[in-house]
């Protein structure tokens, strides 16, 4: 939900180039004029590879062009001609950004990798050029100077100190040599995290585990099965199985196939992606990332750069999140290894890695009496998919309507209307649900246009898209998720419905909140998911329509705080790691990525049986995203969103209308109107509390 820097949705200035030109560039290249579709979506259809290029570098023109209209202004800089103007420029370069770098995502090639590494580096030399320009810095520092000795409003002036903050924090203060040095580090540091992604994806594409032997398929379900044999017809291997690293082919592999040999080889497939020493290793890069992130901090004058990262966070600063994780870290720890005692129970052995999925099953299954597998036939994705929109009907009044007539890219992508209750438009969702080899792994929401309003004040709808990795149907059944994506798709919806009711006048901060408050919208969502109330509302059966039995509720709920010891010591452990490299003051030459993290695990206790959720050599998080030094966020905003579901369960009724209207407009729709906590506090009253979380995850 972020925006970048210098990329916001802005005005474009279309006199400043021929309009001969121009013209024929339009009739050629869709990004150049209007797509002429409905509420001016994508038009996918049109859009061609050979699009891309001149459209990057016709934007970067324009925004160059708008911002040197700012500059030589000759009129005293005020917020109408300065902030206003600037936060309203780069349309065309946000335009083409948008679109390219979503589909680099779900839609990748070779063409478009090649695309990537030729225009990352001149993208990041033009943000750099407009972020250090010192003639624009100072007409942004004289509105920043005098804000209060005008008659600006309460957002205006946060307008303002946000945009003299992002200049400062980008190196508008830093003298010309080290400006120079920090255009070097961030052009670098671009085509390093588009390598370190790039890696992934191949990694990930190049792992096959091929069975041929049908007795190796033993202990798994049909569903696994199926979609197995899907993939080797694909892949031309028909009468035999393949199973790949994506979650919904990995995750049931690890949790009920009886073969432990192929366990471990699909396992260690996947947590050695990128340490393999071949082509595709990232060891490197994040040597190297990681020592120009210390020298971007330092040159700006931060101690490492977790604290130029934080600073700009609700927690403020490292030794807050340091002691946030170790508070959590220990009890987490001890519980996680109550949890292996009671599975090498069952075993009769020391386990591995590899094997805790496998008898984590089996003590649910003894002690809950809960197979995974009862509940999913209840879980039938547009079961799912109309359940999250019923819900968000009950609590906010908005509706969805299917469009068959809107342009996507890929074949499949779902498009929705969403509307207010009294029929006004909000924006587009599109859904993209199912995984292939061109799509980045794990669950994503993006916006291909993002709300606001333009220059004039006319509204700007946004178009927001949820792209999930499930496995796509087999024969006559439907898509059928497990309970782990089933709250997957909630969680990118609630960032789906941050995203379509964010409002505000300044792209700065419409809907732009701290990272560790981003994940406040969504998790909270989750909460709805798993609630008895609501699961009767959309959990029925795929074939007979018969509602979840009771039975399976009761074992779900009983069986909430299963395997929590697991899945917290491993997030948090990812998170620690996190932090540990973003908070190094200096980086030796013989900087080992594989050494360094298994250093820091020892050093927290970590136990052999136990990986962090995300490995140094495939963290894209922090190395081809944006959260470095942020991990730790999902459990901060954890602290809030089970802090507001508790609020709703405490009033009474899931679906109270005050209680909603208030969080829509304070943490959704007005979230980026002053920082988090306020935001909070204005729907909640009061701080959140520990309690809830804590309890909800076992840990008190």
């Amino acid at each position: 939900m972020n925006r970048k820097f210098l990329s916001v949705i802005a005005l474009s200035i279309m006199t400043l180039a021929s309009c001969t030109n121009k013209e024929q560039v339009a009739t050629e290249n869709p990004f150049l004029s209007d797509y002429g579709t409905p509420y001016e979506v994508p038009a996918f259809d049109k859009i061609k590879t050979e699009h891309y290029l001149p459209a990057f570098e016709e934007g970067m023109k324009q925004h160059k062009a708008e911002v040197d209209f700012i500059i030589k202004n000759r009129a005293v800089p005020d917020f109408q001609n300065t902030i206003l103007a600037y936060d309203k420029s780069g349309e065309l370069l946000d335009k083409v950004s948008n679109i390219f770098f979503n589909l680099t995502e779900c839609m990748s090639n070779d063409e478009m990798q090649k695309i990537a590494a030729e225009i990352l580096p001149k993208l990041s030399a033009h943000s750099d050029e407009i972020a250090m320009n010192p003639l624009l810095f100072e007409k942004v520092k004289h509105v920043y100077d005098t804000r209060h000795e005008r008659n600006l409003d309460d957002q205006q002036i946060r307008v303002v100190e946000k945009y003299y903050a992002d200049f400062i924090r980008n190196g508008a203060g830093l003298n010309d040599a080290d400006k120079e040095a920090l255009k070097e580090i961030n052009g670098k540091l671009s085509i390093l995290s588009n390598q370190f992604g790039n890696n992934l994806l191949a990694e990930n594409a190049a792992f096959k585990l091929v069975v041929d032997n049908e007795a190796d398929l033993s202990g798994l379900p049909q569903t696994s099965i199926d979609a197995a044999a899907a993939q080797a017809k694909k892949d031309g291997m028909e009468g035999k199985w393949v199973f790949t690293l994506s979650k919904p082919s990995l995750i049931p592999f690890l949790q009920y196939a009886d073969n432990r040999d192929l366990r471990e080889k699909i396992y260690m497939g996947y947590v050695m992606r990128g340490n393999n020493n071949n082509a595709n290793d990232n060891k490197a890069l994040i040597e190297e990332m990681s020592k120009l992130r210390l020298q971007k901090a330092q040159l700006l004058g931060y101690e490492d750069y977790a604290s130029y990262v934080l600073e700009a966070n609700m927690a403020k600063d490292v030794p807050t999140v340091d002691t946030f994780l170790a508070e959590l870290f220990e009890p987490a720890l001890k519980v996680a290894k109550e949890e292996l005692k009671e599975m090498e129970k069952i075993a009769g052995f020391d386990l591995e890695s590899w094997d805790w999925w496998y008898y984590a099953e089996k003590v649910r299954k003894e002690k809950y009496d809960f197979d995974e597998n009862e509940l999913k036939p209840y879980l039938s994705l547009n079961n799912v998919r109309d359940g999250m929109f019923m819900v968000a009907n009950k609590l906010y009044g908005i509706t969805f309507e299917q469009r068959n007539d809107l342009p996507v890219y890929f074949d499949g992508v779902e498009t929705w209307e969403v509307k207010e209750q009294d029929g006004s438009y909000i924006g587009i969702l599109y859904l993209d649900y199912f995984t292939r080899d061109s799509k980045s792994g794990g669950a994503w929401c993006t916006s291909f246009r993002e709300a606001g309003y333009d220059i004039e004040g006319n509204k700007i709808s946004p178009l927001v898209s949820l792209v999930l990795n499930y496995s796509a149907p087999t024969g006559d059944a439907p898509a059928l998720l497990s309970w782990d994506e089933t709250e997957t798709l909630w969680h990118e919806f609630g960032h789906g419905l941050h995203a379509l009711f964010s409002d505000g006048k300044y792209n700065r901060t419409c809907g732009v909140v701290p990272r560790d408050y981003v994940e406040l919208p969504s998790q909270v969502m989750e909460n709805w998911a798993g609630d008895p109330e609501v699961l009767r509302m959309y959990a029925k059966h795929w074939q007979t329509g018969e509602v979840i039995p009771e039975e399976i509720i009761t074992k779900l709920e009983n069986s909430g705080l299963f395997n929590q010891g697991f899945n917290t010591t491993e997030f948090l452990a990812a998170a620690i790691l996190d932090m540990e490299y973003h908070k190094l003051k200096e980086i030796n030459d013989d900087f080992n990525a594989a050494v360094f993290e298994k250093a820091k695990m020892d050093e927290i206790g970590l136990i052999n049986e136990i990986y962090p959720r995300y490995r140094s050599t495939y963290y894209s998080h922090i190395f081809a995203g944006g959260y470095s030094a942020g991990y730790y966020v999902y459990y901060w905003a954890a602290v809030l969103d089970s802090d507001a579901f508790n609020y709703f369960k405490e009033s009474g009724d899931l679906f109270n209308p005050e209680l909603a209207a208030k969080f829509r407009q304070h943490c959704l729709q007005e979230c980026g109107n002053d920082e988090g906590m306020v935001q909070y506090k204005k729907f909640r009253g009061q701080e959140p509390s520990n309690e809830p979380f804590l309890k909800k995850h076992g840990l008190k």
